[in-house]
């Protein structure tokens, strides 16, 4: 589903764009003069066939230089302070900021509670009450409940403001949880309606009233949510950048929330069509198709030269991947498995495979950004509990001991000592905590939010959705109270 946009409307767009900015540091920014205008727009030009290959490489390096400072070894921009504008962060190259969190059931409140503490720090840092999640990253996306809080955080009813907090997600989770999942035993379940999916109909009105009438079109920002699609066999990936070219591709939300939640022996599978009616797939878990969708968002960005027209390389990217911890502390006694059968490894099996998955594509992108990974690439993954092993079901189970415990879990993993994935090198503890990596972050989020208000070159171009003021939208209890931001 994703295409690479053509060069010719990239270099359009930002023509555009810069007309509208005067060229300057946004509202009431200072004005460049024309040759700077040109400057730019010639940096996006193709050569002509009769340019020689060899001068045009050496130009278009040097040109780069002049106009964003771009170097292999970046060197530490300078602060912004007082009001007062460093002349050298006109011409710097922005970072394109993407978020990404796992799939994982239950296990979701470890994300939502980082969410959470991201979302306070943002606050702080920033002297704005009303920051939200939204407002810092450029680019989402989530698989399974991650998918979920994907689209509660980037959603929006005005085309202005999201519709959830970050602390709305883990609370969603825990509050709607018995009606999601039933009883804690799959089997007491199976027993009792035949199905081991009896929270569907639960799924779909919770979503129903999460997003009423909206689609991939009411997202504030590009998310991504993936899905498996059976009727093609093969990985579905919703994109809103996607839904804005096409009718075709635009999805009601609250379907593809559905779509990429449904766990197969967990939730029914969804068979649904896009706006139009022209695009069908029959969906089940987006953790089937990817557990871990950060490798798909930094895809995205790098090959979406209209929305991202300045993106060389990872180096411009700043990365946040949300796990859903490393296991848990899960133990398989040897003595009891070599007797299982099929049927009980079902559940097993998925877990382990989407937990593999998940960790084989942190090592992947700690590898992609390399000598920057410390600097570009933040993932926040609970490292074991001293809270003692975990239920085999801990994905689906609903009860209160199990929500109590991944809560604890969660304060427990933002305590914890960062863990990454170096190059070639396996896992190393940091000295930062995941609290302090967090605050880090914010940080480092606020200053590229200020720094964009100040540089000649849009970081980037949105496409843009038109909002539909006649859409009936009604915010209604869904065990914590969507509010308009």
């Amino acid at each position: 589903m994703q295409r690479v946009r053509n060069k010719g409307a990239t270099t359009a767009s930002v023509k555009r764009l810069i007309k509208q900015r005067g060229g300057g540091g946004g509202d009431g920014g200072d004005t460049v003069a024309m040759e700077n205008d040109n400057s730019l727009l010639n940096d996006m030009q193709e050569p002509s066939i009769d340019t020689d290959k060899l001068s045009y490489e050496i130009f278009s390096i040097l040109e780069s230089k002049f106009l964003f400072g771009y170097d292999n070894d970046p060197k530490p921009e300078p602060v912004i302070s007082g009001g007062a504008v460093d002349g050298s962060i006109k011409n710097q190259r922005g970072k394109i900021c993407i978020l990404s969190i796992d799939g994982g059931g239950m296990r979701g409140v470890l994300a939502g509670k980082a969410l959470a503490y991201l979302e306070q720090a943002l606050k702080s840092k920033s002297g704005d009450p009303n920051a939200r999640i939204a407002d810092y990253f450029d680019v989402a996306a989530g698989s399974g409940i991650g998918g979920i809080f994907t689209a509660m955080l980037f959603g929006s009813r005005d085309g202005n403001r999201p519709i959830f907090r970050a602390e709305d997600t883990w609370q969603f989770l825990t509050k709607n949880a018995k009606g999601l999942y039933g009883s804690s035993s799959l089997m007491k379940r199976v027993m009792r309606t035949g199905s081991g999916c009896s929270g569907t109909g639960k799924l779909e009105r919770v979503m129903r009233e999460c997003f009423s009438e909206l689609t991939l079109k009411d997202t504030l920002k590009p998310v991504l949510i993936p899905c498996y699609d059976l009727k093609s066999s093969a990985p579905f990936l919703f994109s809103r950048a996607d839904a804005l070219e096409t009718d075709g591709y635009d999805f009601r939300l609250w379907e593809v929330c559905r779509a990429t939640w449904a766990e197969p022996g967990v939730f029914e599978p969804v068979e649904m069509k896009s706006v139009d009616g022209r695009t069908k797939c029959v969906a089940v878990g987006g953790g089937l198709a990817m557990s871990n969708p950060t490798a798909a968002a930094i895809t995205h960005v790098l090959h979406n030269k209209q929305e991202f027209p300045f993106v060389r390389g990872v180096e411009d990217l700043l990365v946040l991947s949300l796990g859903m911890g490393q296991l848990l502390d899960v133990s398989y006694e040897y003595e009891r498995v070599i007797k299982w059968k099929a049927k009980h490894w079902a559940r097993p099996a998925a877990r382990i495979s989407n937990d593999g998955a998940a960790d084989t594509v942190d090592q992947a992108v700690a590898m992609a950004f390399g000598h920057c990974h410390s600097s570009n690439y933040v993932r926040i993954q609970a490292n074991g509990s001293s809270l003692g092993p975990c239920r085999p079901n801990i994905d689906t189970d609903p009860s209160g001991s199990n929500v109590n415990m991944l809560v604890g879990v969660a304060e427990e993993m933002l305590k914890q000592k960062n863990v990454e994935s170096v190059l070639f090198g396996g896992k190393r503890i940091n000295e930062q905590s995941n609290f302090e990596k967090l605050d880090w972050l914010a940080g480092e989020l606020v200053l590229e939010h200020q720094r964009r208000n100040c540089r000649i070159a849009p970081t980037v171009a949105f496409k843009q959705s038109v909002h539909r003021p006649d859409q009936k939208t009604r915010d209604k209890d869904i065990g914590v109270t969507a509010r308009e931001r």
